[in-house]
């Protein structure tokens, strides 16, 4: 359930006490980035799996991140989504599944993310199980889903684009970003993609109907798509961008137009 908007400290050092233990104690979301990242995720685990009565799953989890190259908050948010997949299907544990995939805490609604991905699936069938997360109230969880499945859209690009295309003209704005964010040629805190870094016109079909998106959050996204793009292939970019005015001559497809070359026109 939505809990109400509370407004997050601008520094982990100002974090309420109070407001850093109901975080660890998974009672509550949290308001910002700055909150999502001091989380304790090894005190998180460790309270909620007590809470469902599956402590025997914590010595497994801890193993896995102790075996990290290094803890950092995506690749914690992977080792204990990733172990949590094995757990639940050894032990046949929906139970648990159901609720680390509606849990109040965003965070671990974000493990159910790398439990998905941790399937072993076709892509269709990873974007319609990912689909519900990809929708979230929450902007973490909207996150950490397209980031859990980057690497199998990588590795089957050219059915991920032809798939993605289709959430491309979704109704539902979350899911549009979705196939931008998921398919940036570089991306953030991500695996950037060589092929579309090369030829970004691959993922044409994709772009061609968000030329013209009415929500800001999506047009921010499109644009970085077309801005990670102009470090390789700017004149695919110029060409695009130059195109979409006339076709498009629209305040929404001027401002994606404006932030696509930013980076060009830095330069010029």
């Amino acid at each position: 359930m939505k809990q109400a908007t509370r407004k997050g400290a601008v520094r982990v050092d100002l974090i309420p006490l109070d407001i850093l233990e109901q975080l660890n104690r998974g009672e509550i979301e949290t308001a910002n980035l700055i909150e999502g990242l001091a989380i304790d995720q090894i005190a998180l685990m460790r309270s909620v799996l007590t809470s469902l009565g599956r402590e025997a799953y914590i010595q497994p989890i801890l193993e896995a991140i102790e075996a990290l190259p290094k803890a950092t908050f995506n690749t914690l948010n992977h080792a204990i989504g990733r172990t949590l997949h094995r757990l639940i299907s050894h032990h046949r544990d929906d139970a648990l599944w159901r609720s680390i995939a509606t849990h109040s805490s965003d965070t671990i609604r974000c493990w159910a993310c790398y439990v998905v991905a941790s399937r072993d699936l076709a892509m269709d069938e990873y974007l319609e199980q990912i689909r519900p997360f990809a929708t979230d109230h929450h902007f973490g969880v909207r996150e950490i889903s397209w980031l859990s499945m980057r690497s199998h859209i990588i590795e089957h690009l050219d059915l991920s684009l032809a798939l993605l295309s289709d959430w491309a003209t979704d109704d539902n704005p979350y899911i549009r970003r979705f196939a931008t964010e998921a398919t940036r040629p570089r991306g953030v805190w991500c695996q950037h993609i060589d092929r579309l870094k090369a030829n970004p016109s691959l993922a044409g079909d994709l772009l061609e109907p968000l030329k013209s998106e009415p929500v800001k959050y999506v047009q921010n996204s499109v644009a970085n798509w077309l801005n990670d793009a102009s470090k390789t292939a700017p004149d695919f970019v110029i060409s695009l961008i130059h195109r979409w005015q006339t076709e498009s001559p629209t305040n929404a497809t001027a401002y994606i137009a404006k932030r696509a070359l930013r980076s060009l026109n830095k330069k010029s």
